[in-house]
């Protein structure tokens, strides 16, 4: 058991690792993200001040900013706005996603709609887009404007895409990554490339750290679909089931409806075709994934996307912020916050 808590001391560790080479820059991007949500108007400012106090990992500003730093950036602070910029990215797309989920819980605190409504949720979170091609503009490069507003597009049409395949138990597992390609990887591709392009980098570097960006991604959202249904790991701060309660059809009961024999396969259909699921139900799942090692198998499929990520930083040399990214695949897949 040592062995283990040792292990993911380790793997976490490459989190803090990256997010200590970047503090300084970091805090920066905490008050550029607070001044850019400041307004008038009161709903606004009480949902956006909630939002900051709920926290993350701001994991794709640390992707910018350590990105960055790889590249040798050292100019100015465009790597902060950008950085806070990409975070904002993110934060719209959540509040938009617990709308379209219902979801009342995120990041052990009530969301926005479930405290507000659907209505202001929405609303806050165009708020926040609109903020974010405001930065972009600021920013004044072409190919900076082109990529994020372009990734924006993507996720949103990565939502319509998880919408229209709401509920199918025998979707596709490239249907399936589309979705999180476009809803969670390409916002981390965006992320890894901005510090390229800021930097002024050659091609190469820049489609290297994109193609990281999207395997690191992709990893990191079938690690978080996994560890819904994963109920074996008590250290993580997140509830199991949450993705079953809300009926998205995840890795795990995609691989789980390929496995099934055809009276499972029609148990799981009449579940997740339910508008409502109940405990006793998320048990049978639990004990099919149990039978099957849907988790052993679902994690297989995520290291091939670390092994694509982490060779893909082969291009750059040998250096400290080099090691960090290389490190943080790991934590993708097997962090326990």
């Amino acid at each position: 058991m040592g062995s283990v808590i040792q292990l993911k001391k380790q793997i976490n560790n490459s989190y803090f690792q990256l997010k200590n080479s970047v503090e300084d820059k970091l805090m920066l991007v905490e008050e550029k993200i607070k001044s850019k949500l400041e307004s008038d108007v009161d709903l606004v400012k009480k949902m956006t001040d909630y939002h900051l106090e709920t926290g993350g990992k701001r994991l794709r500003a640390l992707l910018t900013l350590g990105s960055a730093k790889l590249c040798g950036y050292t100019k100015g602070t465009r790597d902060i706005n950008l950085a806070a910029c990409v975070e904002l990215i993110h934060s719209a797309t959540l509040m938009h996603d617990d709308v379209i989920d219902n979801g009342s819980v995120r990041r052990g605190k009530e969301t926005l709609n479930q405290i507000w409504d659907n209505h202001s949720s929405v609303l806050v979170g165009d708020y926040l887009l609109s903020r974010c091609f405001e930065m972009m503009v600021e920013d004044g490069n072409i190919e900076v404007l082109k990529l994020l507003s372009s990734t924006s597009s993507k996720i949103a049409q990565g939502e319509v895409l998880q919408l229209q395949h709401k509920g199918e138990v025998d979707m596709l597992e490239e249907t399936y990554l589309k979705i999180i390609s476009a809803k969670t990887a390409e916002l981390f591709a965006a992320a890894t490339k901005v510090g390229a392009i800021l930097s002024e980098m050659k091609t190469k570097e820049k489609e290297a750290l994109e193609f990281y960006g999207r395997n690191l991604g992709l990893t990191f959202q079938i690690a978080d679909d996994t560890l819904d249904y994963n109920s074996e790991l008590k250290l993580f701060g997140k509830k199991i089931g949450k993705d079953f309660y809300e009926g998205k059809i995840t890795l795990p009961i995609i691989l789980l409806f390929q496995k099934g024999n055809s009276e499972e396969k029609e148990n799981l259909k009449k579940i997740f075709s339910k508008n409502i699921r109940d405990e006793n139900e998320f048990k049978y799942i639990i004990s099919l994934i149990k039978k099957y090692e849907i988790i052993k198998g679902c994690y297989q499929k995520a290291h091939h996307y670390i092994n694509l990520a982490s060779s893909s930083l082969s291009v750059f040399k040998d250096s400290k912020e080099k090691n960090i990214l290389e490190n943080l695949t790991s934590f993708s897949l097997s962090r326990d916050f």
